[in-house]
């Protein structure tokens, strides 16, 4: 499942560029596509445009594959807020990440996410990535949380493969656990994970949908002859903070414009370097 980028040349969201974009990904192979999270540059999107992303990504999916919708905030009424729009919007999910800045306690995440699982009445997917929100969501608070109505899984961007087994152990295999790293997501699938919502998968649909598919079919050889030519760009995407480096590379590939909002600003020429070589790498690119 790709977590997409939003195209905003000259500032403004290029609607007609993101439909294009979500129309190529589903031909490519994704199998979900997850607007509005931190690739999608939902910290600097209006409210407005926030909605705006969801509603054109539902509508161009037109029910081909799932729309999880980034709805997370660290401030809970936002994020019930955009939970409930996504909802109305006919978003298959909601991604809902723990409260960045505000270091809220683990009886704060529980009383965060059951508030927001109170307001809606579709799956919520938990995103727990303690290297951008600080805080690290439990196993134990997680185990609370799943046995409310709505909470389904978790996007697990820890960077500890052993996690998985710790949530299978304590949720067991229906609490659905997504990986929220690229270069680790074919380890985080063989201790127990049914797939990845991916940043690279913006760069490369077709490649990230054979590698999910084949640890998901156990040919882990196949697997490995796909993670050996996307391993440059599962590193090289994140020279610079994300997006920067994906929307550089899409900007090769003619997709969409590289540009950023502020505080993030295009690349490096030497990230750009980078990019280049791991594209040439998967195949993607010439010469």
């Amino acid at each position: 499942m790709t977590a997409l980028v939003t195209p905003l040349p000259e500032g403004a969201f290029d609607e007609a560029a993101f439909r294009r974009f979500v129309n190529w990904q589903i031909e490519q192979g994704t199998h979900g596509l997850v607007p509005t999270g931190t690739t999608g540059e939902s910290p600097t999107l209006t409210h407005a445009e926030h909605d705006r992303v969801v509603e054109a990504c539902i509508d161009e999916a037109r029910g081909r594959v799932p729309v999880i919708a980034g709805a997370g905030s660290n401030s809970t009424a936002e994020a019930i807020e955009r939970a409930q729009h996504a909802e109305r919007a006919g978003a298959d999910a909601v991604l809902v990440v723990t409260p960045y800045y505000n270091k809220p306690t683990q009886g704060g995440l529980y009383a965060h996410f059951k508030a927001v699982n109170d307001a809606v009445g579709i799956p919520i997917i938990i995103y727990n990535i303690p290297p951008r929100s600080v805080i690290d969501m439990t196993v134990d608070t997680m185990k609370r949380l799943f046995e409310l109505k709505n909470i389904a899984g978790v996007k697990d961007a820890t960077a500890k493969i052993d996690r998985v087994s710790a949530q299978r152990l304590a949720m067991g295999e229906s609490f659905v656990q997504l990986s929220g790293e690229d270069a680790t997501a074919i380890g985080f699938n063989a201790q127990g994970g049914v797939g990845c919502i991916s940043v690279v998968s913006n760069v490369a649909p077709r490649l990230c949908a054979d590698l999910q598919e084949a640890t998901l079919a156990g040919d882990y050889a196949k697997a490995l002859a796909v993670q050996d030519r996307l391993f440059p760009l599962q590193t090289g995407l994140f020279a610079e903070s994300n997006p920067s480096p994906v929307k550089y590379a899409l900007s090769r590939l003619g997709h969409m414009s590289e540009e950023v909002r502020l505080p993030l600003v295009t690349v490096s020429d030497e990230t750009r370097r980078v990019v280049d070589a791991a594209l040439r790498h998967a195949g993607l690119i010439e010469g």
